[in-house]
């Protein structure tokens, strides 16, 4: 207890002073030591808002540089689009054109076949493989030619178009995905730090570099590849074309010519059917003269027979009368020599007569089979020409052959 109401213990004033100075030192040097920190943080300060600043406007050079980048190639992607889609258009009319030649191909080819049915109906010697026949044969061959040739330049054609459209799509992608590169770019340019709401994270920087391995020269080289793949195309185009237009107008001219030799091998294979008609014709007019001349010949020849009839009769009854003459009166005199005579000599005329006659109906009957003939071979004529003048003609002659 005596303790406790004891004075507690004191510091002395030595005690006091050291550790008011202590307090002091410790102070100052905090204070040094803070004011130190201050001007470093304030250097640090300024050198990251320099290095900040620089590194902000480096990034907007380069963003500004990529967004230059992406409008050249945009600007060549662009050229070679519509380069590729001028061509590709020029090219679908082509196709159509080729397309409405290989159509007209069929009605001069049906005009053809229909002549060679038609003229397969010749009868007798007009059934001849004659040069209207060569040359339609050979008018069926070159349409043939000229429609299978047609048809592969059109199947050609369609896949050069699609190899073209190919070569679109992958244009415009590229475009497409630099259109939007370079939306993000601009925007890029237009962040500040005062942007509002703007986010950005660790992990979405991350990402972004692991999902991006295409370096600068890779993508360059791409959309230089998609140019090059569709100037090939274009070029290919443009070669497919020249050679359509040449293909078309050599076809054209083909069957042209071919056209006209048939036309002018029917003219003429017409005239000589014709000049032969008139040939036949001419014969049997002759012929039916000739027959109505030997008809009054045959007549004259019977009516001479007949009339040879009556002097013979006469000299054969006096003969007859002068047999009965009696006794030595039956003298062969100068009037029996006579009388016998003029029997043979009649009789040799009525045989020769007789002989005439049956050379005339002999000659009537070679001349009636000459009539039969010339008009069976007239009607096979007229049955020819209506063929070749009427039906292959008039169907030949409309046939008009385009240059599409």
């Amino acid at each position: 207890m005596s303790r406790l109401r004891e004075p507690p213990p004191k510091f002395l004033p030595r005690e006091w002073k050291h550790a008011n100075d202590v307090h002091y030192g410790n102070a100052e040097s905090e204070r040094i030591r803070s004011e130190l920190l201050t001007a470093d943080s304030q250097r640090l300060m300024e050198q990251c808002d320099r290095a900040t600043k620089r590194m902000q406007e480096q990034a907007s050079k380069r963003l500004e540089q990529r967004i230059h980048d992406i409008k050249f190639w945009k600007l060549e992607l662009d050229k070679k689009l519509d380069e590729v889609v001028h061509e590709t258009e020029n090219l679908i009319t082509c196709q159509s054109r080729v397309h409405r030649a290989l159509e007209s191909c069929s009605e001069p080819l049906r005009v053809t076949m229909q002549g060679l049915v038609e003229r397969e109906k010749r009868v007798g010697i007009d059934l001849v493989h004659d040069e209207v026949e060569q040359e339609l044969m050979r008018e069926k061959e070159v349409i043939e030619g000229v429609a299978a040739l047609l048809q592969r330049t059109l199947e050609q054609t369609i896949e050069q178009i699609r190899l073209n459209r190919s070569a679109k799509y992958y244009l415009e992608k590229d475009m497409q995905d630099k259109f939007q590169a370079e939306k993000i770019d601009d925007f890029c340019t237009i962040l500040t730090s005062t942007y509002p709401k703007i986010e950005c994270g660790a992990a979405g920087f991350e990402t972004s570099l692991a999902s991006n391995p295409v370096t600068p020269d890779e993508w360059e080289t791409f959309s230089d590849i998609n140019i090059c793949k569709a100037e090939k195309q274009r070029t290919n185009s443009v070669s497919l074309r020249s050679l359509v237009e040449s293909l078309l107008q050599q076809t054209a001219t083909d069957m042209s010519m071919q056209h006209e030799a048939t036309g002018n091998a029917l003219e003429m294979n017409v005239q000589r059917i014709k000049s032969s008609k008139a040939m036949l014709e001419d014969h049997l007019s002759k012929v039916l003269a000739e027959l109505a001349s030997q008809e009054r010949n045959l007549e004259d020849l019977h009516v001479a027979i007949a009339d040879k009839q009556g002097p013979l009769k006469v000299a054969q009854a006096r003969l007859t009368a002068r047999s009965l003459r009696p006794n030595v009166e039956l003298c062969h005199d100068s009037a029996q020599s006579q009388l016998l005579s003029e029997v043979q000599k009649l009789i040799s005329q009525i045989n020769s007569l007789k002989e005439a006659q049956s050379e005339a109906e002999m000659e009537l009957r070679a001349l009636a089979r000459s009539q039969l003939a010339l008009e069976e071979e007239i009607q096979i004529k007229s049955h020819s020409l209506y063929i070749d003048e009427v039906i292959c003609t008039q169907l030949h002659l409309p046939i008009f052959i385009h240059n599409f």
